[in-house]
């Protein structure tokens, strides 16, 4: 299971209330790649797959695919506030492993090919 801070739900509220769409959602997936071994994306998201698991916040929701959720589960979707930067991030007690750049990681069962941080 994947859990939203209220933070996180807030914001994530705002942004789909701009989308105007009712089906939108916060798609969190994992990706071979990155100087680690996985790296995460986020996007909003309105189509959503027959074998997806779909979490619902007080009305918001959260949507992850079965190979990303294998290396999310237990993770907290969190938005944080920075003065260079901020925005939706992960927090994962999977990673064994992350690089300084903050969106690469690796766990103790490994991954994709790694690759520099830009």
């Amino acid at each position: 299971m994947l859990t939203m801070t209220d933070n996180a739900v807030s914001h994530l509220r705002r942004i789909v209330e701009k989308q105007g769409s009712e089906e939108a959602a916060l798609r969190v997936y994992v990706s071979p790649g990155g100087c680690s071994g996985f790296s995460y994306g986020m996007s909003l998201d309105d189509d959503h797959a027959d074998d997806d698991q779909l979490f619902d916040y007080d009305g918001v929701k959260l949507v992850v695919d079965p190979f990303s959720l294998q290396y999310l589960e237990g993770s907290q979707v969190d938005y944080v506030d920075a003065l260079m930067g901020g925005g939706f991030t992960v927090q994962n007690p999977n990673a064994v492993k992350s690089c300084s750049c903050g969106q690469s990681f690796d766990t103790t069962t490994g991954g994709g090919e790694a690759k520099p941080c830009n």
